[in-house]
C-alpha cells in the first residue's frame, strides 16, 4: 500500500514548497490540491470549484519497491518572483500560477497514464482559449513554455492538464486567433502590401516627372532636397513591401539558407525604413528649430549613406550570428503556425534592440520634433509671418502627412496590446502597409499641378521661418 508521511508546507511571499516522503506498493494514485493562497496540501477528495487538484499516478511510484522517495510540490507566483517569462509570450498565465511537481531525483517523462492537473477558474472570455503548458528551459536563450505531451481538456470552470512528464505547468490563457483568421490577416497585409508597391511606383514616377518638368525644382534647393529626402523613404517603403511578399510567399518552399537571406533582406528594408523616417525627424528639426547655419555639402548625399548604410552594418552583424531564419507564429493551439524568413525565435533578443528599441527612440524623437513643429506653424499663423489663404484641408492634410512620414502609424505595432487584440492587428496590417498611400496623395495634393504655390509646403514655411529668425537677430 502507498504510505504518505512527514508533509512539511512552507512559504514565502509568492513561492509554496510542499515536502513528501513517498514509500512502498501500488495500490492507489497520489492525490494533492493546490490554492495560490494556501499552497499544495495532500488529500483524498478536494471541494468543487474551490481549489486546484494534482493527480500523480501509481505508474511514477512503480519503482520504489518499498524505497521512500521525497516528492515536491512547488506553487510559484510567477510576477512576484518574476521568474518564467518568456520573451514571446502572447497569452497570460492563469493567476500567475505555476505549479512544479518533482519525485526524487529521476527525470519522469513517457508515462502511459498521465499526471492530471485540474486548474479552477472563473468563466473564461470568448475572445481567449486556455492551454496547458510546461516550462522547457532549453526552448529560445532563456527557456519558454511549450504544449508537446500535454492534451487540454476545457470545461466552463475548471481545465484538466493530462500530461505524460514532471516539471513546471501552468494554464496559458490564449488570444484567440485561429487558422482561417491568421489567414485572413495574412492575405489582407498581403493585399495592402501589393497596392503599396503600385503607389510606391506612383510616387517615384512623381518625383522624376516633377524633376524633369518642374523650373522651381531645378531653381530651389529645399524643395529638391526635400522631395529627395520622401522619395528615399518610399523607396524603404517599397522595398519592404517586396520583400514582405516575397517572404511571406516563398518561406514554406525556401531553403534554410533561401530563407536566411530572405529574413536578413526584409529586416533590412525595415531598418531602412525607420532610419528614413528618423532622418525626416532630423531634417525637420534643421529647417525649423535650427533654421541658420544649416547647409550642409552633399547633404542629401550623406543622408542616403546615413540611411542605406547604417541598416547593412545592422544585418551584417545580426547575420554573422546567425539570426535570420524561419520564424513561426504560434496560433491559439500551438500547432497552427504562419511561417515567416525572418529574425528566428532563438534570436529574438536581435528583435526587440534592433526593431523594438530603436523604433522607440525613433517614435519618441519624431514625436517631440512635430509638436515643436506644430507649435512654430501655429505661431506663425497666429503672428501673421506666414501670409496667404491657408485652408483648413490643407493644413490638417499637411499634418496628417507629416505624421505617415515620421512613421506614427507603426507605433500600433509595439503597442503591448496589439498583439492580443484582433482588430488592433487587422489596424495595424492595413495602414502600414497603405502608408506609402498616404503618402503618394500627400505629395501629389501639395506638389502638383500648381508646382509654383507652395504655401502648404515646407520650403515656403522655411523661408518665411528664416525671414522671422533674420529680423529677430
Amino acid at each position: 500500500m502507498l504510505q504518505v508521511a512527514e508533509p512539511e508546507l512552507s512559504g514565502t511571499a509568492g513561492l509554496w514548497v510542499l515536502h513528501l516522503n513517498v514509500s512502498g506498493g501500488l495500490a492507489r494514485d497520489l492525490l494533492l490540491a493546490f490554492t495560490p493562497a494556501e499552497g499544495p496540501v495532500v488529500v483524498n477528495s478536494t471541494e468543487e470549484g474551490k481549489a486546484g487538484k494534482i493527480r500523480l499516478p501509481r505508474a511514477v511510484f512503480q519503482s520504489l519497491r518499498g524505497q521512500a522517495v521525497r516528492v515536491v510540490v512547488t506553487v510559484v507566483n510567477i510576477q512576484q518572483l518574476a521568474m518564467f517569462q518568456e520573451d514571446n509570450q502572447m497569452g497570460q498565465v492563469l493567476d500567475d500560477t505555476v505549479v512544479g511537481i518533482v519525485v526524487g531525483d529521476r527525470d519522469i517523462s513517457g508515462l502511459q497514464d498521465s499526471v492530471h492537473l485540474t486548474f479552477t477558474h472563473h468563466p473564461l472570455p470568448r475572445n481567449v482559449t486556455p492551454l496547458c503548458v510546461f516550462w522547457e528551459p532549453s526552448k529560445g536563450q532563456a527557456g519558454g513554455w511549450s504544449s508537446k505531451g500535454c492534451v487540454t481538456k476545457t470545461g466552463d470552470r475548471e481545465t484538466i492538464c493530462s500530461c505524460d512528464h514532471l516539471t513546471f505547468f501552468t494554464l496559458l490563457l490564449n488570444p484567440t486567433l485561429d487558422r482561417s483568421m491568421a489567414q485572413t490577416l495574412v492575405a489582407v497585409a498581403n493585399a495592402g502590401c501589393g497596392v503599396a508597391v503600385a503607389f510606391s511606383v506612383f510616387t517615384i514616377a512623381f518625383y522624376i516627372f516633377l524633376r524633369c518638368n518642374s523650373k522651381q525644382f531645378r531653381s530651389e534647393d529645399t524643395l529638391r532636397i526635400n522631395l529627395g529626402l520622401h522619395v528615399n523613404l518610399v523607396s524603404s517603403l517599397l522595398l519592404l513591401n517586396l520583400a514582405f511578399l516575397l517572404s511571406s510567399g516563398f518561406s514554406g518552399r525556401a531553403t534554410p539558407g533561401q530563407c536566411s537571406a530572405l529574413g536578413g533582406l526584409t529586416h533590412y528594408c525595415l531598418l531602412c525604413c525607420f532610419t528614413w523616417m528618423a532622418l525626416e525627424g532630423c531634417h525637420l528639426y534643421l529647417l525649423f528649430v535650427k533654421v541658420l547655419g544649416t547647409y550642409i555639402r552633399h547633404y542629401l548625399m550623406k543622408l542616403c549613406v546615413i540611411g542605406w548604410g547604417f541598416p547593412a552594418l545592422v544585418v551584417v552583424v545580426a547575420g554573422a550570428i546567425g539570426s535570420y531564419g524561419e520564424y513561426r507564429i504560434q496560433m491559439m493551439d500551438r500547432q497552427t503556425v504562419v511561417f515567416m524568413c525572418w529574425i528566428n525565435s532563438e534570436h529574438l533578443l536581435v528583435h526587440y534592440i534592433s526593431n523594438c528599441g530603436y523604433f522607440g527612440l525613433i517614435f519618441l524623437f519624431n514625436t517631440a520634433i512635430f509638436g515643436v513643429v506644430a507649435w512654430k506653424n501655429c505661431h506663425m499663423w497666429r503672428t501673421g509671418v506666414v501670409q496667404g489663404h491657408h485652408k483648413t484641408w490643407r493644413v490638417v492634410l499637411s499634418a496628417v502627412g507629416l505624421f505617415c512620414l515620421l512613421g506614427a502609424t507603426w507605433a500600433l505595432s509595439f503597442l503591448p496590446y496589439g498583439s492580443s487584440s484582433v482588430p488592433m492587428l487587422y489596424l495595424t496590417a492595413i495602414l502600414n502597409s497603405l502608408q506609402g498611400v498616404f503618402i503618394f496623395i500627400w505629395l501629389v495634393i501639395l506638389y502638383y499641378p500648381k508646382a509654383g504655390e507652395t504655401t502648404g509646403s515646407l520650403s515656403n514655411i522655411t523661408r518665411n521661418d528664416r525671414t522671422m529668425a533674420v529680423s529677430q537677430g
